[in-house]
């Protein structure tokens, strides 16, 4: 990213950036498991098991034993996604000061979009329900034929809607795998650390800044350091 920090664009992920939706997807998740006997999971352990979209997540808590046997892997997943349909909004919010935060990136004029490894049509529902007055100008999910992250299909089809260079795009997530995602597409990779991973893994990850409350982002959108 250049040095003036000229940024035309702002990109977000969803869960765990914008979105604690964390209780609502380990009850379901959880929910699953109990059905069939097998053994549920803390809430806080599913901050490692989200984000790489819900096949990889339910490969990850299940027993070790089902996750070469593909059709109840996918009678599994079907029943997650049916669980998660019905609960998505049970106990999930926004983020404390993401709602100032979007205003204050639409005050500046600057692009808005999310990218999320979420289903594409729970992504949309959720940006519908929680963000209503935000003017995103694109909203991505995971859909067959697009790649989950780090691969950079889909932040290059935002690239492409936004009709702004990679480079001027700021991506705010809280995981490895949007760090990857940004530096692989040229974009500047910010790191939320109220998300579900730790500081640590967004540095080693390339976080080219790390920030700690959604009000700091408008510092790094104005030029200066959080």
């Amino acid at each position: 990213m250049n040095d003036t920090m000229s940024f035309r664009a702002v990109v977000f992920d969803l869960d765990g950036t914008l979105l604690n939706s964390l209780l609502d997807i380990a009850d379901a998740a959880n929910a699953v498991l109990g059905a069939h006997g097998f053994p549920t999971h803390p809430t806080d352990a599913y901050r490692y098991f989200v984000g790489d979209g819900v096949r990889i997540l339910i490969e990850r808590v299940v027993p070790a034993s089902c996750r070469d046997d593909a059709p109840q892997l996918g009678q599994l997943i079907r029943e997650f996604t049916d669980i998660y349909r019905q609960t998505w909004n049970v106990r999930s919010h926004v983020y404390d000061g993401v709602a100032e935060m979007l205003h204050a990136v639409a005050d500046r004029k600057m692009a808005m979009a999310v990218l999320s490894n979420k289903p594409h049509d729970a992504t949309r529902q959720c940006v519908d329900y929680y963000f209503p007055g935000a003017p995103f100008a694109a909203v991505l999910g995971q859909q067959p034929g697009r790649p989950p992250k780090p691969d950079v299909t889909g932040a290059l089809e935002i690239v492409q809607r936004l009709a702004v260079p990679a480079h001027s795009c700021l991506y705010l997530g809280d995981t490895a795998v949007d760090m990857e995602t940004a530096r692989r597409a040229n974009m500047f990779p910010v790191g939320a650390a109220w998300g579900f991973r730790p500081i640590d893994e967004l540095e080693r990850a390339g976080a080219a800044a790390i920030i700690r409350h959604p009000l700091e982002l408008v510092e790094l959108l104005d030029g200066r350091r959080p």
